[in-house]
């Protein structure tokens, strides 16, 4: 990500102001003997992944004012934690000309705030049981002395630009799901009776760093039998056992930029004759469900829409007596906008637009059969409709049983 990717997005954001408003953005802080993860909508629009750096940006009727703050390099502590990015390098990574360092960062922005009338920052949670993020806490001494500024959530304004990807945004992404892709067949052409849920997950976590990625794009979800009726399962430690029927919801980030993929496997080869039955309904409503997306569509009809097939089919099966009851065995939404976080900015009711990027995940849990079915794909918004980004991801039944019986 370079300044040719996040000029234009700081210009279009910064238009989108009214004047003597202003966006201060934190970058993320780093821990001892962590890796670094930038905080997304600070890499966003600046391009740095560097900790602890701020962004500001005002909107005036002098015009637009851009400062970015960075640590001082500290020569006695470059053989402990390595060398610092200096202001030149930020400067041209970047393209903001105004440098200054973090201990300046007060001084500055008190001499704008006489003038500020909102802030946009990204305060994350104002949830009165948590604690003050790291930015309202450093925003806190505007508020006590300027308490005609009003500070608000960046999500508002950043969203629109967000969730349009740009050609490299999802090539990004592409790279992502297509990493995420070959681990999951890494996983069925080697698992077995018998292992831990957590051997398959070290696979797919050995391709993702093989391929030069760093992260995952979440928590990974591997669960056998019951363990996938638990939507957000995420101990990966049970033992997997013959006939169970595994589910994956797992995804690679690159470059923030994070995959979100299901896939469901029989463990021994072969689905069974229930398993076979359910998976069916499911891919039944991935497919029909993808085949709607197109510009102008309400993300919210297509869930509704899926909830009507389900429902059905479910009442078909006589699981069901009524198909409104279908949120008993499917009780979570299709899917959510994809990109630099894993449920990124877009609401799920939102109209969709060409460059949004959905997730279509519907699911059937069974938790007294110990059965959980989820298919999900990544799907880019375009012009004339959609695009499939994880179509190379085999989710077919006998495309999944012709792997797993190639296994020696």
């Amino acid at each position: 990500m370079n300044r040719e990717i996040t000029m234009p997005r700081r210009e279009k954001l910064l238009a989108s102001l009214q004047e003597n408003e202003a966006i201060v953005l934190f970058a993320a802080s780093v821990g001892k003997l962590e890796k670094f993860k930038q905080e997304n909508n600070f890499l966003y629009l600046t391009g740095l992944n560097i900790p602890d750096a701020i962004y500001f940006g005002m909107k005036s009727s002098k015009g637009n004012v851009e400062y970015l703050f960075i640590q001082r390099g500290i020569p006695e502590r470059e053989v402990w934690e390595g060398k610092m990015m200096d202001l030149a390098t930020a400067a041209e990574i970047s393209g903001i000309k105004a440098m200054k360092y973090l201990d300046e960062f007060e001084g500055v922005l008190g001499s704008f705030c006489p003038a500020i009338e909102l802030i946009h920052a990204n305060i994350g949670s104002l949830e009165l049981s948590r604690p003050l993020s790291y930015a309202m806490f450093r925003l806190m001494p505007v508020r006590e002395r300027y308490p005609q500024i009003c500070i608000k959530d960046i999500s508002e304004i950043i969203t629109p630009l967000r969730k349009q990807k740009s050609d490299w945004e999802i090539q990004q992404l592409q790279r992502a799901i297509d990493v995420t892709g070959k681990g999951i067949i890494d996983i069925w052409e080697a698992a077995r009776v018998g292992m831990f849920e957590y051997e398959l997950e070290a696979m797919l976590f050995y391709r993702i760093q093989k391929s030069g990625l760093k992260n995952w794009g979440f928590t990974p979800i591997i669960a056998a039998g019951g363990n996938a009726a638990t939507l957000h399962y995420d101990k990966n430690e049970c033992q997997i056992e013959a006939g169970q029927l595994v589910l994956m919801d797992v995804g690679a980030d690159y470059m923030n930029y994070s995959a979100d993929i299901t896939r469901c496997f029989p463990i021994s080869g072969t689905f069974s004759a229930r398993q076979k039955e359910i998976y069916s309904i499911v891919l039944k409503t991935n497919k029909e469900i993808t085949s709607m997306i197109a510009p102008g569509v309400r993300l919210l009809d297509l869930h509704l829409k899926s909830r009507e097939i389900i429902g059905e089919e479910l009442v078909a099966l006589g699981l069901l007596e009524n198909a409104a009851d279908v949120s008993k065995y499917y009780m979570h939404g299709l899917g959510h906008f994809l990109g630099m976080d894993t449920h990124d900015l877009g609401g799920r009711d939102a109209v969709l637009e060409p460059g949004n990027v959905i997730t279509v995940e519907p699911g059937i849990y069974l938790p007294e059969e110990k059965l959980g079915v989820r298919i999900e794909d990544d799907v880019l918004v375009t012009e004339e409709g959609y695009c499939v980004l994880s179509q190379n991801i085999p989710k077919e039944i006998s495309e999944i049983e012709e792997i797993l019986s190639a296994r020696t």
